[in-house]
């Protein structure tokens, strides 16, 4: 039992510390950018500008709410289910950092969802023009990406590193 605690711990306090960080910028968001003119961080890079977001990313789905509370549990479950058979071993650690930071943006969202009927996005880089988006965004994006390169260009992961996801049941041989 002493292994599993230590083994989930960190993955909690990653989930937990990220939810919260992502819900008091969102706080700050409404207090201090709702209503308000964009507030220029980097001028012509990055602005804060307030966005009630009813859709995914980049827009996309408006009005999808109900989807997104069917679909948003089903994705936790896997994230569980995922770390839960993942093997407890070093090479595994940051793949179960990146499933909690999948985590953190899923609750984040859902949260906001649940509360507002609507998601709040703040962050905005003018310089490509990229939609606005939200810290809980941000753990997502950047977990998947880190995650896919390490998957598809990192040699530390092998196609049988992933067998602890299948369903079936070993043989014993």
């Amino acid at each position: 039992m002493n292994k599993m605690k230590k083994f989930w711990l960190p993955d909690l306090l990653i989930v937990l510390a990220g939810i919260l960080l992502d819900q008091f910028t969102k706080y700050l968001a409404v207090i201090y950018l709702k209503g308000q003119e964009a507030v220029s961080l980097i001028p012509g890079v990055l602005e804060l500008r307030y966005l009630e977001n009813r859709g995914a990313a980049f827009g996309m789905m408006q009005g999808g709410k109900i989807f997104f509370l069917i679909i948003t549990p089903i994705i936790l479950a896997l994230v569980v289910y995922a770390m839960y058979k993942m093997p407890s071993v070093g090479k595994y650690r940051i793949l179960h950092i990146l499933l909690a930071c999948v985590a953190v943006g899923a609750v984040g969202n859902m949260i906001d969802r649940i509360r507002l009927d609507y998601v709040v996005d703040f962050i905005y880089i003018s310089l490509i023009d990229f939609p606005i988006f939200n810290v809980a965004d941000m753990f997502v994006s950047i977990a998947c990406v880190v995650g896919a390169v390490l998957i598809l260009f990192s040699n530390k992961y092998k196609d049988d590193d992933f067998s602890f996801l299948s369903w079936k049941k070993k043989d014993k041989e």
